[in-house]
């Protein structure tokens, strides 16, 4: 369930979210991310017709690593999990701590969804080049890898470079939280294929999943290990999804901007559907 914005991206609003889901047998809680929104930005939202995000400028996105750190410690199943974190704004060794932190900390929860971004005014703010960011990407994610499973981790890479350093603690996670790779392109698609433990496609499973499985026996993996994320329906959606595309999770939205809402509509969706998928 996406679960950061609104109410619930306050304390209270927050660690009652994620209890309630927790009790109703909902798997996991997952963030939107953004740092910054720039004033009047042109680049395009790709996943709106309106190409703008919903909420507006000032809608309060709760930073995801700290609001999924407060939640850990207000539940103890549910899992935690990143849809999306904008990989390459972020410095690799700081969050391989951090990530690393939070897994230990929560007993293996983490799911680290990971993007590239669109919103190249934000990547401007930041100071971080929007070009090459897929490429950025890559290195990250082996950057997070290697940090997460080596004793010791020197790199020499085209965005990445240190001598040998050692960080601790390592994620609770044997060789770290498996990395969802997030995306509406091909390039995505690729990428996940590629490198993910799992793909969380923005859209058109039709199209982008056989571009995955390709590009996994490509690089001489199997398909069926990663794991496929999409947005969540009814019974019959749901059911759909997992015969036809072979998609082992759906995300939801909260069912409202309260919590009476959401614990209405969440009541109702664990009984419609998780009691009987």
């Amino acid at each position: 369930m996406f679960a950061n914005t609104g109410e619930f991206g306050t304390g209270p609003g927050a660690a009652a979210l994620a209890r309630l889901a927790e009790d109703l047998g909902f798997e996991s809680l997952w963030t939107v991310e953004h740092v910054v929104v720039p004033v009047g930005y042109q680049s395009t939202y790709p996943y709106s017709p309106s190409g703008r995000m919903a909420g507006g400028e000032d809608s309060p996105i709760p930073d995801p690593l700290v609001w999924l750190a407060y939640v850990a410690g207000a539940t103890t199943r549910i899992r935690l999990g990143t849809g999306i974190l904008i990989l390459p704004q972020r410095n690799p060794l700081l969050l391989a701590k951090e990530l690393a932190t939070l897994d230990s900390m929560s007993g293996g929860r983490l799911e680290l969804g990971v993007g590239v971004g669109w919103l190249r005014e934000e990547f401007d703010a930041l100071g971080v080049p929007f070009e090459a960011r897929g490429a950025r990407t890559d290195e990250y994610i082996d950057v997070l890898r290697r940090v997460w499973r080596e004793e010791e981790t020197a790199y020499d890479g085209r965005f990445t470079r240190f001598d040998a350093v050692r960080s601790y603690p390592k994620p609770a996670q044997a060789g770290g939280p498996k990395i969802h790779v997030g995306g509406h392109t091909e390039a995505a698609a690729r990428r996940a294929g590629r490198l993910g433990d799992g793909f969380f496609p923005g859209n058109d499973l039709g199209a982008l999943l056989p571009v995955m499985r390709a590009a996994a026996e490509a690089a001489g993996r199997d398909p069926a290990t990663i794991e496929i994320t999409t947005g969540g329906g009814d019974l019959a959606t749901v059911e759909r999804l997992r015969d036809k595309h072979g998609v082992a999770r759906v995300v939801v939205h909260p069912f409202g901007v309260t919590l009476d809402q959401a614990k209405r509509g969440l009541e109702r969706y664990a009984n419609d559907v998780i009691a009987n998928i």
